[in-house]
């Protein structure tokens, strides 16, 4: 059962539970659909300050070769040197710069994202899922975020032009966050 604690309950370390957390993307396909992808190995820490949430912090480290569109053919493409070039770049990181409460259950996490080696900011909208114990004794914290890249931005430029005007991917991509975080200690 989800509980709203009083925040300052919150304080400490976290660790992000990747079997029961997801990141994901979507990016515009031909112009006409979206295509959905997740990456399956990742791991991260919060450090919440429930008193003083500009206090806390978040990392993120993915592994870009668990890429997942449900497509093994285009998983491969992605892998590529057309595209996030994995052998040479194996992880894609977060690490964050400033936290701020936006109201309510409303918060924004900025931070540095590198992809491919370059390191640009990326500011991520959060909200508050709440927290609980569960079955096993966990003390766990839920947030949902989203953010919006430009993929070229990191370099990644690959790209078909279709015959009909337009390109085959889109340039904007969506990103998802669905955190679940176990305090440790």
């Amino acid at each position: 059962m989800t509980t709203t604690p009083d925040l300052a309950t919150l304080t400490g370390e976290y660790t992000v539970d990747p079997a029961h957390s997801a990141i994901g993307f979507t990016a515009r396909h031909a112009m006409v659909t979206n295509v959905k992808g997740k990456f399956l190995d990742f791991s991260g820490t919060l450090h919440l300050d429930g008193t003083d949430p500009t206090r806390s912090t978040a990392s993120l480290d993915v592994t870009m070769d668990s890429i997942d569109t449900g497509s093994a053919d285009r998983d491969g493409h992605l892998k590529s040197s057309d595209f996030f070039k994995t052998d040479e770049f194996p992880t894609m990181t977060f690490r964050s710069t400033s936290a701020e409460s936006l109201g309510g259950d409303d918060y924004r996490i900025t931070g540095d994202l590198t992809v491919l080696g370059t390191t640009k900011p990326l500011t991520i909208d959060l909200e508050f899922n709440g927290a609980a114990k569960d079955p096993f004794g966990n003390e766990r914290v839920g947030f949902e975020g989203k953010a919006e890249i430009k993929r070229s931005e990191w370099g990644l430029t690959w790209n078909a032009a279709l015959e009909t005007g337009g390109v085959l991917v889109s340039d904007k991509i969506k990103l998802s966050f669905d955190i679940s975080a176990i305090k440790q200690g």
